[in-house]
Order: C-alpha cells, then sequence, then structure tokens
C-alpha cells in the first residue's frame, strides 16, 4: 500500500478510504499486504484528481464509477456497431 500511495503522490490513508467507499478492491498477498493493479492504480488516481479539484471523497468515487460504466458502455457499442457493419456468417447449407 505504501509503494501504491507513493506512486499515485498520496497517503495510505486515502487508498484505504477509496477501499471503503468500495472504489477499489485490492487482493491480498499470502502476508496480507494489499496488491493494486494498474487498472485500480488509475481508478485511484483520477479520483485523487478529482478530490484535489475539491469533490468530496463519496462523490469523487461515484463520478469515477459512472466514467468508467460510460467508457464500457462506449467500448461495447463501438464493438456492436463493427460487428453490424461485417458480413453475417452464412450459416444455410
Amino acid at each position: 500500500m505504501g509503494r501504491a500511495a507513493e506512486i499515485l503522490g498520496t497517503t495510505p490513508a486515502f487508498l484505504r478510504a477509496l477501499g471503503e467507499h468500495r472504489l477499489i478492491t485490492p487482493l491480498r498477498s499470502d502476508g496480507g499486504h494489499r496488491r493494486y493493479s494498474r487498472y485500480q492504480l488509475r481508478i485511484a488516481a483520477r479520483a485523487r484528481e478529482l478530490v484535489d479539484q475539491g469533490t468530496a471523497i463519496e462523490a469523487a468515487c461515484r463520478i469515477v464509477i459512472l466514467e468508467d460504466q460510460l467508457e464500457e458502455a462506449q467500448r461495447i457499442n463501438e464493438q456492436l456497431r463493427a460487428e453490424r457493419g461485417r458480413p453475417q456468417p452464412n450459416t444455410s447449407a
């Protein structure tokens, strides 16, 4: 956790708060240490940006969740559009 906080330029308490608000849930090592993925660090960095701009942590977590959901929906829409543009496989024999 200390290394993740150092990478983000924040405190371990901030990362714990993100966990309490269910924004990120790090895996645990055998020794019980929190292990953050690159994706989780990216999400935490975005939350930190919002908090640094004056957004309450609860609101920042909700904003980040909604941004992430929107990004995923846009990716799925693009994928569906691309699939519609391709000819359908011929299944008649």
